[in-house]
């Protein structure tokens, strides 16, 4: 949908019978009124720029954050903040003024961009979902990878441009009485109504289906974590792994639900208008449409503040991104989450370390019970000079369940760090 195409009809009904702007600019506002609403949307454009672009700084600086649903968000958030710096404002000042001054070639650009960049915003949430169903529900099947992941971003890109491209195409400016206006000029077809078919196909492909799929998705994948037992393994590894991913998709459940509400009554607005036009006939809707387009907008500054209280790593991070300001305490972005590289690394060779230790004990055991004159030595030796001489491998009963044990939660331990926060 285009604001412009928005502003168009107002004027339309504005401007009397016969269509013509007999009293000049019919949406000249008091100035108190314009600098409240000046106010909204640039404390709204702030907070969605800074939020947005410290969440690209976040995925992008730290190896760790690199995950198949964090290149989501990542794409998520450039498609937010380029919305909030190339469109938002230009849609306040066209709307308060109802003049265009900013040429043809913007015009076009002002009607395309949103419309692709809320269709990639919409299927980033919808892949982030599929991906959560698909580990969650098939856990053994191959996960994404993230070259993988990038040709998906590349790809629903190339959707949105394309789904866009007939409001870039049909947009023009126009020479009004004293002032231009940028509105989508149509063409007219006398078997069916143009305009109406692709607003419908567009509503329908970047709001109600992408948020079916989302609903349905989210719904099994709810019933799997929180209303079902699964038996099995009941360590406290796998607790913490059930713990995380249950973040993850509230996370996720939040930043669908937050959408669908900003933009329900944008798109309620555009269909309305296609089918019944006389509602539009009221001097009050420049300030309905204003504030119907504030709600919209602003689900482009919620997502940062979600993923900070609900994601310790991105608080972690923006605790680190803030750590100048007065009201961050000093070492509180120190968390464990975000380490240096270095860091990383160093602890990825002790847990490796670990886990081949733990294996080759494992392999000792069982040669232990099959062949004991051959490896009793050997075995005995590998008790008292390593760190797991707790572990009796000369016993057939307990020290089998202990060493299994180990490994299991060794196994756990490895899946839950490559689970995306």
């Amino acid at each position: 949908m285009s604001s412009s195409n928005a502003i168009r009809i107002n004027w339309t009904n504005a401007s009397g019978v016969n269509g013509t702007d007999q009293d000049g600019n019919q949406f000249v506002q008091p100035i108190w009124r314009i600098v409240l609403w000046a106010f909204a949307y640039s404390c709204m454009v702030t907070v969605s720029l800074v939020g947005n672009i410290v969440v690209i700084w976040i995925i992008m600086a730290h190896k760790r954050m690199r995950t198949v649903t964090n290149y989501f968000l990542l794409n998520l958030a450039f498609a937010e903040a380029s919305m909030s710096a190339f469109n938002t404002v230009i849609n306040f000042v066209y709307s308060v003024h109802n003049e265009w001054y900013f040429g043809l070639m913007y015009c076009r650009f002002h009607n395309f961009f949103p419309v692709a960049a809320v269709f990639a915003s919409i299927y980033s949430m919808t892949a982030i979902a599929v991906d959560r169903y698909m580990a969650i529900i098939h856990p053994l099947q191959q996960r994404m990878s993230s070259t993988e992941t990038k040709v998906i971003v590349g790809v629903i890109w190339v959707l949105a441009l394309l789904l866009a491209f007939p409001q870039y195409y049909y947009s023009v400016t126009e020479e009004l009485p004293g002032r231009i206006i940028c509105h989508i000029e149509w063409p007219e077809y006398t078997g069916c109504d143009y305009k109406i078919m692709y607003y419908v196909c567009v509503t329908v492909l970047i709001y109600f289906l992408p948020l079916l799929v989302m609903g349905c998705a989210y719904l099994v994948v709810g019933l799997t974590l929180w209303a079902s037992n699964i038996p099995g393994d009941s360590s406290d590894r796998y607790k913490e792994q059930l713990t995380a991913k249950r973040k993850v998709v509230k996370m996720m459940i939040v930043v669908v639900c937050t959408f669908a509400v900003c933009w329900l009554p944008y798109h309620v607005y555009f269909l309305l208008h296609l089918f019944q036009p006389l509602l539009f006939e009221t001097p009050a809707i420049q300030q309905i449409y204003l504030a119907i387009m504030w709600l919209a907008m602003s689900s482009t500054m919620y997502n940062p503040i979600i993923y900070c209280c609900l994601n310790d790593r991105f608080r972690t991070g923006f605790k680190q991104a803030f750590r100048c300001c007065p009201f961050v305490p000093a070492g509180s972005y120190e968390g464990l989450e975000l380490k240096s590289t270095r860091y990383q690394h160093t602890q990825t060779s002790v847990y490796k370390a670990s886990r081949i230790e733990t294996t080759v004990s494992s392999v000792l055991h069982v040669a232990d019970d099959l062949e004991p004159s051959r490896f009793g030595a050997q075995a005995g030796t590998r008790c008292a000079a390593g760190p797991r001489s707790s572990l009796d491998l000369t016993s057939n009963g307990s020290s089998s369940r202990s060493v299994s044990k180990t490994v299991s939660e060794t196994s756990s331990f490895y899946s839950s760090n490559n689970l995306p926060e």
